[in-house]
Parts: C-alpha cells; sequence; structure tokens
C-alpha cells in the first residue's frame, strides 16, 4: 500500500514538535509524498502559536520540494457543542481543518457529551477531517460518529501515533472505528500526525491494521490524490474554486 499523501503534520508552530515547514516538505518530497498537510494546533493548546501564526500561513509556498503544501490546522474542540478555538471566518481560508478532542483544552466527561462534540464538529462545514477518535480519553459511540461523518461528508482518520506512542490504549477502538467505516463506506484518511519530520508519511501500524481488518482500498484517501483534491473543491476550500477541472497533482 503506497500512501501519497499525509494530511497531519505538526510544525515548531505546535510548541512541542521539532521540525520546520520546510524541513516537513523534504522528509515528504524523500518518501515520495505528493501532499503534505500543515496542520499546526489551534491557539488554546498551551505552548501554540498565537491565531496570527495560522492565519499568515499565505506566505507559504503551495509547492516544496515538489510536494503540494495544503495549509491548514488541528483545531481544537473547546466545549460539548462542538465549538473550536478558531473562528469560521479564519477556517474558511484554510486549504484543511482538522477537528479533535484534547484532554488538555477540554475535561473528559462522558460517552454522550463526547460524541455530541464530534457530532457538532462535524456539522461545521468548513472540517474535513475528525482526527484521533480512537482516543481511550474520550469514549465514544463508534457507530453515531461514523455515520455522522457519512451524513455531513467528513473524513475519519486513522492516527498511526496513536497505536504507537501517544494515546495508549487506542488500538481497539480505531479497529472498531476501521470496521464500521468499512460497514459503511466512509472514507479514511491516515495521519502520521507527525511531531518530528522523521515520522512524516509514517504509517506502518495503521497499515498492519487495516491489512488485517481487509479495509477495502477505495476508502483510504492517501491513496488517491486527484479524489483528495476534488473532495478539498466539493468542500469549497478558496485555494481549488478556480481549479476546478484542473487537479493539484
Amino acid at each position: 500500500m503506497k500512501c501519497v499523501i499525509d494530511t497531519h503534520c505538526h510544525t515548531m508552530a505546535s510548541g512541542h514538535a521539532y521540525s520546520t515547514v520546510i524541513e516537513v516538505a523534504r522528509e515528504a518530497n524523500n518518501k515520495g509524498l505528493k501532499i503534505v498537510g500543515i496542520t499546526d494546533h489551534g491557539p488554546n493548546m498551551p505552548g501554540a502559536s498565537d491565531i496570527f501564526h495560522i492565519i499568515n500561513q499565505k506566505v507559504i509556498p503551495e509547492k516544496i520540494f515538489g510536494v503540494d503544501i495544503l495549509k491548514g490546522v488541528e483545531a481544537n474542540i473547546i466545549d460539548y457543542s462542538g465549538k473550536l478555538d478558531i473562528s469560521d471566518d479564519v477556517l474558511e481560508n484554510l486549504d484543511l481543518v482538522i477537528a479533535s478532542l484534547h484532554d488538555i483544552c477540554i475535561e473528559p466527561k462522558n460517552k454522550e457529551e463526547h460524541t455530541n462534540a464530534l457530532l457538532m464538529a462535524m456539522e461545521n462545514d468548513k472540517v474535513d477531517i475528525i482526527a484521533h477518535p480512537g482516543n481511550p480519553a474520550f469514549p465514544i459511540d463508534k457507530e453515531k460518529v461514523v455515520l455522522g461523518a457519512k451524513s455531513t461528508n467528513t473524513i475519519i482518520e486513522i492516527n498511526n501515533s496513536s497505536l504507537g506512542k501517544s494515546r495508549v490504549g487506542s488500538l481497539e477502538n480505531c479497529k472498531d472505528i476501521a470496521r464500521l467505516c468499512k460497514t459503511h463506506g466512509v472514507r479514511i484518511m491516515l495521519g502520521s500526525d507527525a511531531h518530528i519530520a522523521f515520522d512524516v508519511g509514517k504509517f506502518d501500524k495503521a497499515i498492519d491494521m487495516l491489512n488485517e481488518i481487509k479495509m477495502p482500498k477505495e476508502l483510504i484517501l492517501n491513496l488517491y490524490p486527484g479524489e483528495f483534491i476534488s473532495y478539498l473543491k466539493e468542500k469549497g476550500k478558496n485555494r481549488f474554486k478556480e481549479s476546478i477541472e484542473t487537479p493539484l497533482v
């Protein structure tokens, strides 16, 4: 399985990551990726940059070392009505918006409220991907979340980092979520959640898991850059409005 997209990469701007945009792009090129998302944390994450850092990504070239750069964010869900720590007027000018729950930004409560938070975040049409929904700190009704993703045209992330050193205990949750995505025909995106350039494009554990459950390749968007860009066009991303007929890659 040759994945050519990584939509979940952090730079030093996240406050607890260790590489630059240029280093991320170079490593993506080294690994044969075609598209990489710069998705630093929103400002409610301790140590993250000011909102103006997110806004000023317009200065980043759209292609570095031959890799197409999506200028995005990993926005924090900050209440159980699905509110994000970044306003819609900022989100609408980004190429890619990931939303996720972090226990340092919102106190875990119960399955019903966690589920509602994700469902309401997906109702925001600026949100493209729900990151690491298998986090055991935030138990959810997995089927409701997957069906919510289907109804709102939102992508579910399978986070490779969650299957390793981060969010320990995620494996079975992620496996259940992936199986439900398979059952309901919901598209997924593998995310490295790289916090250092060496991890960009690292999907080993996620791929092993998907092979185990025999996940249909047509549901794994990392394999199809043209299809993913078409998705971003459908979502009305400003960057792609003028290039309806021409794929990014």
